[in-house]
This record gives structure tokens, sequence and C-alpha cells, in this order.
């Protein structure tokens, strides 16, 4: 029996349209309930909120009998921590802050066990092979790993075609908030300028044969971005939805 599907890293492969949501309120009950919701995928997020593994561990589980695949983003792209999170059941890493194709490509190693990369032989202790419960999961592990690299800073676009053309580089993810500050427009991620870069990352990483991704909360810029041809976009969180619709309510009712 090989290692589960990864069917979001098959759909990205075709290229169909997947539309994601942020994670970020940190417990199973709220992950669960956004795995229902019709999301194609969902970002347990790492990098910005309070999970930690055990609490990202427990919204993997949560979501495992939802039709939502998960995407695990780590805090930084170490690569013992992407081994814990790959053992902990995530099949897809989403890992932020990759400046260059030498960084990404050693990522891509991280993902992997030998000989094509440096991942550590301890899965008869892991949830990924259900508890050495997949016999052939070490075999097979490697066909299902999906890695995603985020590029949000204006070196690291620069640098965009080289980080995209890699092997092992299932998708690149740009971020438009990060992107927007190191370009001047700290909390202005749909000013012009950052729409601009947006589009032409876009561009240049559809034209290395790699699918691009981009989160944004404006529907707006979402639907542009897809136009473009991004295939993988979030288009809000679980937190600027909970805020929104609680806020609303209260005036409803307060004036």
């Amino acid at each position: 029996m090989p290692a589960p599907e990864n069917k979001f890293k098959n759909l990205l492969s075709e290229g169909q349209l997947q539309i994601g949501l942020w994670l970020g309120l940190a417990t199973a009950n709220s992950a669960e309930l956004c795995g229902f919701a019709g999301f194609d995928w969902l970002v347990v997020d790492g990098e910005h909120t309070p999970s930690d593994l055990p609490l990202i561990t427990s919204q993997l589980q949560a979501l495992a009998a939802s039709p939502s695949e998960a995407v695990v983003r780590v805090p930084i792209g170490e690569t013992w921590m992407i081994k814990q999170f790959l053992d902990a059941g995530a099949q897809t890493i989403l890992v932020p802050m990759v400046e260059d194709a030498a960084q990404a490509a050693e990522l891509v190693r991280a993902m992997r066990y030998p000989p094509a990369g440096v991942r550590g032989v301890g899965s008869a202790l892991a949830r990924a092979s259900k508890y050495n419960t997949i016999p052939d999961y070490l075999t097979t592990a490697n066909e299902q790993v999906c890695l995603l690299v985020q590029v949000e800073s204006a070196n690291a676009m620069k640098n965009i075609e080289a980080i995209a053309a890699l092997d092992g580089v299932d998708g690149v993810f740009i971020g438009p908030s990060d992107l927007a500050a190191d370009m001047g427009f700290l909390g202005k991620a749909g000013a012009p300028e950052v729409n601009a870069a947006v589009e032409d990352g876009i561009k240049r990483i559809l034209a290395q044969g790699k699918p691009a991704g981009v989160l944004t909360g404006d529907l707006t810029l979402a639907q542009n971005y897809i136009d473009q041809g991004a295939t993988f976009v979030a288009v809000g969180s679980d937190v600027g939805l909970l805020t929104k619709a609680a806020g609303d309510l209260a005036k409803k009712f307060k004036g």
C-alpha cells in the first residue's frame, strides 16, 4: 500500500483552479468547520498564528474527513521543521520568505527521503505513515509531497524564474503584504504598483511551466489574479470572516 494520494498536488499539476482560505484561529473545531465550507484547500498557518506542531497536527486530524485539502505553512524553511510537519501528516508544505533558487533547492531536498533528499527516516513513529501501517510509505512518499515556495520581497521577485524552474518546486506563491512592505507600501497590498508586480510575477511563474498562487482578501483583486492565470488563490481567512461577521451583527443591532 502506497502513501496517500496528494489530490491538491495532482489538481495543481493539471492546472485546475483551486480556491482556498487561510486558517489563523488555531483550533481544530474552526478548521473542521471551514473544511466543510466548500473551499478546495485550506492553509493551516504556522507563521503568523499561535499554531505550533501539536496544534497544527490537531487541525490536520480535524480536516482529514473533509473534502478540503490541507496545506501547512511552516514558520520558516528549516529542514528539521519541515521534517516534523511532514511526519505529522502534512503532504503539502508552504515555505515563506524564499529569496533565491539556492534556498529553494535546499527546501526541495528537505521534502524528500534519500537519495533525492535529506528527510530523516522516522516514519515508524509518525502519523504520516498511519503509524507504520502503510508498508510502502518510505518508497512512495516522495511522489506525494508537494512544495510551495512563497516569494514576498523585491529581491525574490527578481529571482522568480530561477526559483520556479527548479524540479521539485510544485508551485510558487506570491505574498502581496510583505511584498508591498518591501516596496515601500506597508499595509497597502492593493496599491497599483504592488498589483502590477504581482501580475508580472504570475506571468513569469507561468512562463516556467509552474502554477502560480496568491492570497488576497480583496475579491476584485482575487478575480483579477485568477484572470491573469493564477490557479491556487486564497480569498480570505477564518479570522477575517469572523471579525467581519461579528462586527456587522453588532452594528446591526447597536447602530
